[in-house]
């Protein structure tokens, strides 16, 4: 025999008419529904008002809730949602910025409520490397620090693709420039920055990837860029491959830069740089940032006291130095023979610290290069100086270092 499903309708159902036929008591009948006299008298009461209908569950959600919030609120959050797509912490101080005389909910009310209305976009578990720390420069102030990067790349509009260059202030989080580009190369990237440093002035050193046109696979990872930095007196910086989390103030970034500027792209490059021209100004005069207190970037930025110089200053060594010039080939001279060093230094001076006799450690700048043999006349590999520690330099601190002069002007 299969079993019987019954209904706790059916069965209310069934208590109510065994009462109208009155022949047990209302406490055995109770007993034998396993129910109290209470939930008894409850359930007779609302079928003599309501009939059948009232037989049926009911939700258990007050009525009337003082703490639920109004609904001129909830459109006052989802109309700001709409227009800067932030979560609640931002929205919450914006909306008390501009309506400092309301209460607003606090932050799980204000997340519920963007959820209820699908306004929460939601992120895929991934799972999170350890992160790698190395001697980078501090980020203690202004221009102390900036960081560089592509945006990937998208396309806006047939046969048009758009690279958007970021550079952003490390300590600030200050966003100085949002540039949609055509190329990745460094006659392209070059003017840009150049526009940057003649409006904010000069940082002390610059954080990239490994990526073109920040490095290149020439000695100590240099290309031209990075090369024009180090006259400028500009550190470059490079984080590990595979490692963005050490530039993670710049990416996080990125994300919010996705989000509201190519989801989905514009149809234009122009309308496209109209969107990064509104978000940068947006982001740094209106959005509140969670490392700053909340305050916006622009609160905390301020232009670097290094102006960027007319000319191109040069770089002097110590006068104990033997100094070389890179030839157009990559090449210095040693004894009246050609060595190799890299194309990207042709046309500037390298410096040579002896160590003893035979070897000298190779600077460009404060840049160390590698240790020239001088026997050999040629460069050691990284496994030849694994092999030879007292080679290296010790920390950047005791390195020697050169220093850097205004070029001459023209008479």
């Amino acid at each position: 025999m299969p079993w019987l499903e019954t209904r706790v309708m059916d069965q209310r159902m069934k208590f109510v008419v065994e009462h109208q036929c009155q022949e047990q008591s209302m406490a055995e009948l109770c007993r034998l529904y396993d129910i109290s006299r209470k939930t008894g008298y409850k359930w007779l009461d609302r079928w003599q008002q309501e009939g059948v209908a009232g037989l049926a569950d009911r939700s258990r959600v007050p009525r009337h809730n003082p703490n639920r919030v109004p609904l001129e609120q909830v459109a006052a959050i989802l109309a700001m949602r709409d227009r800067y797509r932030w979560g609640p912490k931002k929205l919450r101080v914006l909306l008390q910025r501009e309506h400092p005389g309301q209460h607003w909910p606090a932050l799980s009310t204000m997340q519920q409520i963007l959820k209820e209305h699908g306004r929460v976009i939601s992120r895929k578990k991934r799972r999170r490397v350890p992160p790698h720390t190395q001697p980078f420069a501090a980020c203690d102030g202004p221009n102390a620090v900036w960081c560089c990067d592509f945006k990937g790349h998208f396309a806006t509009g047939p046969g048009r693709t758009c690279y958007p260059l970021t550079i952003s202030d490390a300590f600030s989080r200050y966003l100085l420039r949002c540039q949609g580009l055509y190329k990745t190369d460094g006659q392209t990237v070059r003017p840009l920055f150049e526009w940057s440093f003649r409006e904010y002035g000069l940082p002390s050193a610059i954080r990239s990837d490994n990526g073109s046109p920040f490095a290149s696979r020439a000695v100590a990872g240099l290309s031209r860029l990075s090369v024009w930095w180090i006259k400028l007196g500009i550190v470059p910086e490079r984080i590990e491959p595979g490692k963005p989390q050490q530039n993670g103030r710049h990416e996080r970034m990125h994300l919010t830069l996705k989000q509201a500027t190519a989801l989905p792209p514009a149809t234009t490059p122009r309308k496209q740089q109209h969107r990064f021209d509104r978000f940068r100004e947006e982001y740094n005069h209106i959005r509140p940032h969670e490392a700053l207190a909340m305050q916006p970037p622009a609160s905390l930025y301020q232009p670097s006291m290094r102006e960027y110089p007319r000319r191109e200053p040069e770089i002097v060594y110590a006068s104990q130095w033997p100094v070389r010039k890179i030839d157009r080939w990559g090449s210095f001279y040693w004894k009246r023979q050609h060595v190799f060093l890299s194309e990207v230094l042709r046309g500037e001076h390298i410096g040579l610290a002896a160590v003893d006799e035979r070897y000298y450690r190779t600077y460009f700048g404060p840049m160390w290069l590698g240790v020239f043999d001088s026997h050999t006349r040629k460069m050691l590999t990284a496994a030849e100086l694994r092999r030879r520690p007292a080679l290296k330099p010790g920390d950047p601190e005791e390195r020697p270092s050169a220093t850097l002069q205004d070029a001459p002007q023209d008479r």
